[in-house]
């Protein structure tokens, strides 16, 4: 579902709603082309509508990376409650990646606006570094994971990886390198365990 921000009329709502459903379709579709002005159109509102709610590509883009990311920190909450923490950072990784790659085109969306400067640093990545922060504190504190790894570095190396080998004919070394980087966060004899108890902020 998508937000709902505060003080919008229902017939506001609905249009909003509607343009961040009809902008999903064309960024999967991976038309890389299309302007806001026919995605205004193709929702059947006008464009004063759409750039009321979203001034920029990059605040559409955003809201919808934002509103389709939400369930993947229920799966990474789940799979802690099932799995020892190793385990889950490297099957929500798998699945972060599967769920990359069903959304090359709003993907590619977001590598242009890390190009900018735009993505990096904004709510959007914000999230992403939240669950890989839980993930990691819960293996550090298990002593399966290093303690003195910052979420944003993953974060950046599971970005490079999807950047090399995003493509579903690529999953095979993405899998295997995928390994490589969680062998890396396993903790060794002697490591520092600076993360372990902090949680979640």
């Amino acid at each position: 579902m998508t937000s709902r921000p505060a003080g919008l009329r229902a017939d506001a709502r609905r249009n909003r709603e509607h343009l961040i459903a009809t902008a999903t379709e064309v960024f999967a579709s991976g038309d890389r082309t299309i302007s806001l002005d026919a995605i205004a159109k193709r929702a059947g509102v006008g464009s004063a509508t759409l750039y009321r709610h979203f001034p920029t590509r990059e605040d559409l883009v955003e809201e919808i990376y934002r509103d389709q990311i939400r369930p993947l920190r229920d799966e990474a909450r789940a799979l802690l409650a099932s799995e020892p923490p190793v385990g889950a950072l490297h099957a929500w990784m798998g699945r972060f990646a599967a769920w990359a790659t069903e959304r090359r085109g709003l993907g590619e969306a977001l590598v242009a606006m890390s190009a900018t400067g735009r993505f990096g640093t904004g709510p959007v990545c914000d999230e992403v570094q939240q669950i890989l922060g839980e993930l990691l504190d819960a293996g550090a504190r298990a002593g399966q994971l290093r303690g003195d790894i910052d979420p944003i570095d993953v974060g950046s190396m599971l970005a490079g990886l999807l950047s090399v080998a995003g493509g579903p004919e690529h999953r095979e070394q993405l899998d295997r390198m995928l390994a490589i980087l969680i062998d890396g966060l396993r903790i060794r004899a002697g490591a520092a365990t600076g993360r372990a108890g902090q949680g979640l902020r």
